[in-house]
């Protein structure tokens, strides 16, 4: 096999492990909820670990990856995300499960900067796109974690031993993988950040980012509990599971659909598709009209991230890794923001109505987007 498809394989099965970690996780939320007794604003507050613990990540991927090739703290990354996610299912206080998530949190910002740096750098190698189809992969291991999980729920096995399988899968999977991904792929240039006027391109590439995890980060923590608690269904994990199916299969076509529609127009569609789901979830929350509603978010946040990170690979003013970086931070804070805001909003108002949060900030890829590629044309 050739060496660029022996790369391709890969990194393709760390994105794939990565999500069936992270899935493993968001989909045992009702049952962590349930087993430290929390109300929703604490859930909420406990939530809020996760992307402030994030941030020490993103310094320490940025600065990994201008100084090592990214295979190297990609693998390492790897096997301590592992152990932290059976550390969190066996903790038995709230300050300890914030320490593991922290730890979870930090090493999957590292992980997720390191492979979308590979990306970038392996997709210069081939003449068709394939960053999507990466992303379609972390969507597939997603969707494999949360029917894992779902088996697991319904055998009523206990989480210790359902994040244990997962946890030692993926870290045997890495290590064996480790040998084919990319080497010799640090950067040379544009390692350093630099202060002062923000960088437009950056910017407007930042708030698609921002509001973009807050529409999947509001999907990932919250919808397992709002099929629990407002679709009233025991088996809370099928609208999660459904959401991740959706996004997966949409991201196996999103190269062939940028080929065709563009960019400007993929953040628009998704715009609306995302607005018509939560609505449909919303304004009648019966168990199909919710699924449906779930499978249409998934459809429309599944482009975001990948041409995002597509367009910040070009930035002229800085590397692939650090550009990533810098616009992971605006994901960062988004995750700040969104899951524990759902959070205090559903305490106040109930969790439908929380959920219109959603809605609104997958409304603003529209204007944003358009002011991006407005900018990009004046630059050209």
């Amino acid at each position: 096999m050739e060496t660029n498809k022996l790369q391709r394989v890969a990194l393709s099965t760390y994105f794939f492990l990565s999500g069936l970690c992270f899935a493993t996780w968001a989909s045992r939320i009702p049952t962590i909820k349930d087993n430290f007794g929390l109300n929703d604003a604490q859930l909420g507050t406990i939530l809020l670990v996760m992307p402030i613990s994030a941030l020490i990540g993103t310094v320490a991927s940025g600065w990994l990856v201008s100084k090592f090739d990214s295979r190297d703290p990609l693998v390492i990354a790897f096997i301590f995300f592992a152990l932290s996610l059976i550390g969190i299912s066996y903790v038995n206080t709230t300050l300890l499960l914030m320490v593991l998530l922290a730890s979870f949190s930090i090493f999957m910002r590292v992980l997720n900067v390191a492979m979308n740096a590979q990306s970038i750098t392996l997709q210069k190698t081939y003449h068709k796109k394939i960053i999507g189809s990466f992303h379609g992969l972390w969507s597939i291991g997603g969707v494999f974690g949360v029917l894992f999980s779902t088996l697991m729920v319904k055998a009523e096995v206990s989480m210790g031993t359902h994040f244990s399988i997962i946890a030692v899968i993926t870290i045997l999977g890495s290590i064996a993988i480790y040998q084919n991904l990319l080497t010799n792929d640090k950067s040379v240039t544009g390692n350093k950040l630099i202060f002062g006027k923000p960088d437009t391109f950056i910017l407007y590439l930042g708030m698609l980012i921002f509001f973009a995890s807050i529409c999947e980060g509001g999907m990932f923590d919250w919808s397992g509990i709002y099929f629990k608690e407002v679709v009233k269904e025991d088996v809370f994990t099928y609208g999660y599971l459904l959401f991740m199916i959706c996004m997966a299969i949409s991201r196996f076509f999103i190269d062939r659909l940028l080929d065709r529609l563009g960019m400007s127009k993929m953040y628009i569609f998704s715009s609306i598709l995302i607005a018509t789901g939560i609505l449909s979830a919303v304004l009648l929350p019966q168990f199909w009209t919710a699924l449906i509603g779930f499978c249409l978010v998934g459809i429309g946040v599944s482009p975001i991230f990948p041409m995002t990170y597509m367009l910040a690979g070009k930035s002229q003013k800085y590397s692939p890794g650090m550009a990533i970086s810098i616009v992971g931070t605006y994901s960062i804070v988004g995750m700040f923001i969104g899951p524990p805001l759902i959070g205090y909003l559903s305490h106040a108002f109930g969790l439908q109505k929380a959920f219109l949060i959603i809605m609104l900030c997958g409304l603003m890829f529209i204007p944003i987007s358009k002011l991006f590629f407005k900018n990009l044309k004046q630059e050209v």
